[in-house]
């Protein structure tokens, strides 16, 4: 008696679904490439304004992974990269950087206007947000993360530099801070964890 089509169909995903779990399984779970936060922790929630003058809130991104790095516009090297890193990371994950959120947050509030993080970040990609605020809301926020900054150099408001810490946050959909990055680790490393982090 000759089998119908549609059993040699469910035979072969059936099959390939026993293959799949059994690689899983042999492979073990997902090591992380990043350095984690073990065990994770709650992500500081923080408000700040973005680059349209609209109010953006951590929390209120529960649901997507949050990255989130620190620089300012005016830096001449580890920011631009970071945030040309942000746009690889955001083509390779196609579809799927719908679920990630791109945050770029200032830590030179006084130059950094919402209208100058605006003009600077459509240079590398409208689908990021770069966020800004005072100085004192900016502190706490900084303070919550670790984040070193100290201005040196120069007379007046144009002239000075930004030393400040570079890495990268990566905030899981749950709202726990999972993973922190070195800002030249390589894109695909990076999209590999965020891939792991959505599933």
């Amino acid at each position: 008696m000759r089998k119908n089509p549609l059993f040699y169909a469910l035979y072969g995903l059936a099959a390939l679904a026993l293959i799949t779990l059994g690689w899983r399984i042999f492979a073990g779970p997902y090591k992380f490439k990043g350095s984690q936060i073990d065990p994770p922790v709650p992500a500081p929630d923080f408000t700040l304004t973005d680059q349209n003058g609209q109010a953006f809130r951590l929390s209120e991104q529960r649901g997507k992974v949050a990255l989130i790095f620190f620089g300012f516009t005016n830096c001449p090297d580890v920011c631009p990269i970071t945030l040309a890193t942000y746009t690889k990371i955001r083509a390779r994950l196609g579809d799927e950087a719908d679920k990630v959120r791109f945050i770029f947050i200032t830590v030179d509030p006084k130059r950094d206007t919402v209208e100058q993080i605006g003009s600077h970040l459509g240079n590398f990609d409208p689908a990021l947000i770069g966020l800004t605020g005072s100085r004192a809301e900016l502190e706490t926020v900084w303070k919550d993360y670790g984040v070193f900054q100290s201005l040196h150099g120069g007379d007046g408001v144009e002239h000075y530099d930004v030393d400040h810490s570079s890495r990268i946050y990566a905030i899981d959909p749950q709202g726990n801070w999972r993973l922190i990055y070195p800002a030249e680790m390589d894109y695909e490393t990076i999209a590999t964890d965020v891939e792991h982090l959505i599933d």
